[in-house]
């Protein structure tokens, strides 16, 4: 069957995957509703119709925002491959080479955010915002830090890393050079794509729709498409992957931006101290082009692709690691594991009851 087994397979996997859930989502949509109080007397002219009546809009309009923001940033495909559509052949498989290994980091990064989710929601729903806020700091922090820290080892290590995965059959030395080199600058936006990731729960986490990340998304997507348009005959593939680094990290800057303050984009409450959070990223980030710099130089030195690999990740975790703790402190680091054996422990809970 040749590609077309690794069509198939996907295709299961994401049957599988929405089969292994359809229990637990059953389960909600049969759940009784909340009970209504009829102590309170009727709500108005309708009694106590009313809010039940204005919940359902509202609702509609929440999943409206999230599937939309999604649909948006999913787009962001759609442009890179029209753009890329011009280039010699190989050149869509080189970006897609490139994306697909550089976003292993960015993934286990955004597990922190998923995993803490109802920490905000939670808070939300209880009328806290500080400890949402709170809560949305740490976790901004220490996403970061490891999703630069996976960072620091693409850039380091690109091509050992290309070599070991794909270089055989009819990929060459020179196509595993070129997705290299596409891999490292698409990796400058992955800081950018985990901020989107884990700032956009703050909008969605209320249960209020907030139409604000959307255009934030539709800005980014077009930032991508400029600066892809205006770069790809000259730069090729590189400027395409550059394009979405910038475009990803325009949406990021705005959704932190629209927390400064409470309005319309900002329905949850949550205010973040822009100049406190960037001062925050701004010490790992320094940490990380260390840890770039000793982990290039170690990779470089060996001849052996899997000894320099070994080589250059070992040495961008001895300089990334102990800077990295140093932002995050002891108190918070176990602050972040307390919530995240909390949350698990919750969530386990749940599912046996």
């Amino acid at each position: 069957m040749g590609v077309r087994s690794a069509a198939v397979g996907v295709v299961v996997g994401g049957f599988l995957m929405v089969a292994v859930q359809l229990p637990s989502l059953w389960r909600q949509l049969r759940s009784p509703g909340p009970v209504p109080d009829t102590t309170a007397g009727p709500a108005g002219p309708a009694g106590s119709a009313g809010p039940a009546a204005g919940e359902r809009p509202m609702r509609l309009a929440l999943i409206a925002a999230v599937l939309l923001f999604a649909l948006c940033r999913q787009s962001q495909v759609l442009v890179e491959r029209f753009l890329a559509s011009s280039l010699p052949a190989g050149a869509i498989s080189h970006l897609n080479y490139a994306q697909k290994v550089a976003q292993i980091p960015m993934t286990l990064s955004l597990m922190v955010c998923t995993v803490t989710f109802p920490v905000v929601a939670r808070a939300l729903a209880d009328g806290d915002t500080r400890r949402a806020r709170a809560r949305v700091e740490r976790d901004l922090v220490l996403a970061s830090c490891v999703v630069l820290a996976g960072m620091c080892a693409v850039l380091a290590c690109a091509p050992q890393m290309i070599g070991l995965l794909f270089q055989r059959g009819a990929f060459t030395a020179a196509d595993t050079a070129a997705t290299a080199d596409v891999m490292r600058v698409y990796a400058l936006g992955l800081l950018g794509q985990t901020l989107v990731g884990a700032l956009v729960r703050c909008y969605f986490s209320a249960g209020r729709p907030s139409w604000y990340p959307l255009a934030v998304m539709a800005a980014g997507i077009a930032t991508t498409s400029l600066i892809g348009a205006a770069t790809v005959s000259r730069w090729g593939v590189a400027g395409i992957a550059a394009a979405n680094a910038a475009g990803i990290t325009v949406t990021a800057v705005l959704l932190l931006t629209g927390l400064r303050g409470t309005g319309r984009g900002n329905p949850t409450g949550i205010t973040l101290g822009l100049r406190t959070v960037l001062a925050e990223l701004g010490r790992p980030v320094l940490a990380s082009v260390l840890a770039v710099a000793a982990g290039t130089f170690a990779a470089g030195r060996l001849a052996s692709p899997v000894a320099a690999l070994a080589a250059g990740c070992t040495a961008v975790a001895a300089v990334f690691v102990p800077l990295a703790l140093s932002v995050l402190g002891a108190r918070r680091s176990a602050s972040a594991l307390r919530s995240l054996r909390t949350v698990t422990r919750r969530l386990t809970h749940g599912r046996n009851r």
